[in-house]
Formats: structure tokens, C-alpha cells, sequence
């Protein structure tokens, strides 16, 4: 009886590959069966939709742990946008940034962890689905590790420029997110054609909205938009796209930087504010 031949898909290309291949066929990559490139942790920076779901996860788990350390959930017939809200408290023990956490208590993770904090049920629903939405064009266009660096590194600085200008608190994944929306606009105009243009026209109106609805509402804090606008812009300008440039190395170990990173903060803004919490 011949044995069966297992298929996976390849780690580098996405070929349909047999797993005892020394090397893929199609792209070269060697040993594509093996488990430190097959697992868990390396698929999702190869599978956008894995990644994509990861994230959300994550921001969603720090937001239900948001909830259980201190609650202030309200009726959502009184104010829908405090509905299943945690307390202030809680969220600055998470990692919360500003004025208050980076100028007096020098709490610089907190550029970090704040991106994956949210306020309420809505807030929460709406940068995700708009994170979704942009992730996707992104890993398109430049690639998923460019996309996942470009998410990170603008959330950074969309809240340094927000605490330079004095915004006193602060939180959520729309520094993010806005970085994704100026890295396409950068794309945009620089790719040109019928394609870039119409991809720039459609995310000039996200901009347009995002600035219409950050001085219609109030609280929304349009430095940290901003910022990350413009550091989307600065860093798919920087980092470049795959028609110019492929992915390498470097991009490689930037996201893998910015992801160890991210979990060793978010980890120690959990660990820590369970720490205080049992303290007081």
C-alpha cells in the first residue's frame, strides 16, 4: 500500500506543495513542510485573514478584561456610546496614554498598549470593522508584514504627537487605523493609473469623514488621527510597496520586532494591573 502524500500550501508563495519537499518547486523556499514554518505564530504573518482575525482578537480580549477589572456598563438606551463601558480607572491600570501616563509617570508602553484598548461596545465595533476593512488593502499592496509594522509604528506616533499636544487621555486602534488610511493614500498617488486613483479618491473620503466626525463628536482625539495619517503616509513612503519592493528581511524582522514587542507590553500591562488591583 503507497503511502499518501500530504499537501500543504507553501509558506513563501501559496503553492499547493507536498510536505516531504525538500524545497518548493515553485519559489525555492527551503524544507516548506517544516513545523517553525508552519505553525500558528509564522502562518499568521503569511495568511491575511489569520492576522487580521488575531488582532481583532487580541482587541477584543483586552477590551473584555477591560470590562471584568472594573465595569461602568450602562443602559445602552441612555447612551449608546457608553454602553458595556470599563471604568477610567481601569483602563489607565491597562496602559491608557497621554498626558497624564507619558509626562508624569513615564509610561511610555503606553503608546502601545492604548492602541488596543476601547471605551465601549461601539467604539470598539467600529475601529474593527474599519481596521478589517483597510488591513486587507494594505496586505494587498505592500504586504503583510509591512501592513502589521505600518499598523504599530503610526498607532506610536499618532500618540506622541497627541501628547505633545497636550491631550490629557487617550485610547483605541483609530491612530492605527488612520495609519492604514495614509499609507493607501500614499499608495494612491504614487501608483497613479485608473486603479491608484480611484483607490486614492475612495480613501480621501475616509479622511474627509474622519475629519467631518472628529469635531462633530466630541472626545474624538484628532491629534492621534492625524498623526497616524500622517505616519502611514511617512512609513508607506519609507517602507515602500510591492510593485517597487518586494518584502525582505528587513521588513521581516520589523513586524516580528513590533509584534514581540506588543505582546511583551500588553502582557505586562495585564500582569500589572492585576498587580495593583489585589494591592489595593
Amino acid at each position: 500500500m503507497s503511502n499518501q502524500r500530504q499537501s500543504i500550501l507553501c509558506p513563501n508563495c501559496r503553492k499547493l506543495i507536498s510536505t516531504s519537499e525538500p524545497k518548493c518547486p515553485y519559489c525555492g523556499t527551503p524544507n516548506p513542510g517544516s513545523w517553525y514554518k508552519n505553525n500558528a505564530w509564522t502562518r499568521g504573518f503569511r495568511d491575511p485573514i489569520q492576522m487580521v482575525n488575531i488582532i481583532i482578537a487580541i482587541n477584543a480580549a483586552m477590551y473584555i478584561i477591560s470590562i471584568l477589572f472594573n465595569a461602568k456598563a450602562t443602559g445602552l438606551a441612555l447612551n449608546p456610546l457608553t454602553f458595556l463601558s470599563p471604568s477610567g480607572s481601569s483602563l489607565e491600570l491597562l496602559g491608557a496614554t497621554g498626558l497624564v501616563a507619558i509626562g508624569e509617570y513615564h509610561r511610555y508602553w503606553t503608546l502601545i498598549s492604548a492602541n488596543y484598548l476601547h471605551g465601549g461596545m461601539l467604539h470598539i465595533f467600529f475601529n474593527m470593522v474599519a481596521f478589517r476593512q483597510l488591513a486587507f488593502i494594505v496586505s494587498r499592496e505592500f504586504g503583510l508584514y509591512r501592513m502589521f509594522a505600518i499598523y504599530t509604528l503610526s498607532g506610536v506616533f499618532g500618540f506622541w504627537i497627541s501628547y505633545l499636544f497636550g491631550v490629557y487621555w487617550t485610547i483605541g486602534a483609530s491612530a492605527s487605523v488612520c495609519g492604514l488610511v495614509g499609507a493607501i493614500l500614499y499608495y494612491g498617488k504614487s501608483r497613479g493609473g485608473v486603479y491608484g486613483r480611484a483607490l486614492y479618491k475612495q480613501i480621501s473620503l475616509w479622511v474627509v469623514f474622519l475629519f467631518i466626525f472628529g469635531f462633530v463628536v466630541p472626545g474624538i482625539n484628532n491629534w492621534g488621527h492625524g498623526g497616524g495619517i500622517l505616519a502611514g503616509i511617512g512609513l508607506g513612503f519609507l517602507l515602500g510597496y510591492q510593485e517597487k519592493r518586494r518584502e525582505n528581511l528587513f521588513h521581516k524582522m520589523l513586524a516580528g520586532t513590533c509584534a514581540l514587542v506588543t505582546l511583551g507590553v500588553l502582557a505586562w500591562a495585564v500582569a500589572s494591573a492585576v498587580f495593583y488591583k489585589m494591592m489595593g
